[in-house]
């Protein structure tokens, strides 16, 4: 259901309490007789469950409004969540390219891949990717990290730490779009 018809509903509900409102004042009886004083009791009673409805409705449409609200700002910053995850394993090979073109003398070939990586990287940034950066030595997180596998520590300060990074992990804003694979010393 849309905002339009949502207002649309409002309004008539609205109008409908208006009316409902305006009827029973208009049948409030002037002379001061029993009948007409209890009558206007119940009337008043009534006016006052209508205006308590329209209020709780009034209530429940602005709360709909700031959830759709938020809803349409998520949706929003995470659009093209979708898309950069996809792009992702692209990005790990350019970095394999240049980690096995750095071993040759092909110095040019090495800057054209390297240019054509950074032009693809600065894109990703743009759209609110970033680096999660982790180092070996890091403290292991499991609600950050992703543990591939444990192997033994080769010395007693790096148990419980990052040996390894396997594969890097990114954020799309406050999201984690991919944790970054991690051996583990234990």
């Amino acid at each position: 259901m849309s905002n339009t018809e949502n207002t649309e509903d409002f309004e008539d509900i609205y109008s409908e309490t208006e009316e409902n409102i305006g009827n029973l004042e208009g049948e409030v009886a002037p002379d001061g007789d029993a009948d007409a004083t209890s009558r206007e009791g119940e009337l008043r009673s009534e006016l006052a469950k209508e205006k308590d409805k329209f209020l709780r409705l009034f209530a429940e449409f602005e709360n709909y409004k700031k959830r759709t609200s938020k809803e349409r700002m998520e949706l929003f910053k995470t659009a093209g969540q979708e898309v950069i995850v996809s792009l992702l394993p692209v990005l790990d090979d350019f970095d394999r390219a240049l980690k096995e073109l750095s071993k040759y003398e092909e110095n040019d070939l090495f800057k054209g891949v390297e240019l054509i990586r950074g032009q693809f990287r600065e894109t990703l940034n743009s759209k609110g990717m970033k680096e999660i950066e982790v180092k070996p030595g890091d403290v292991f997180d499991a609600e950050l990290h992703e543990a591939i596998t444990q192997i033994p520590a080769p010395s007693k300060k790096l148990k419980g730490k990052i040996i390894d990074v396997i594969e890097k992990g990114f954020t799309l804003g406050d999201k984690i779009i991919r944790h970054p694979k991690v051996v583990v010393g234990n």
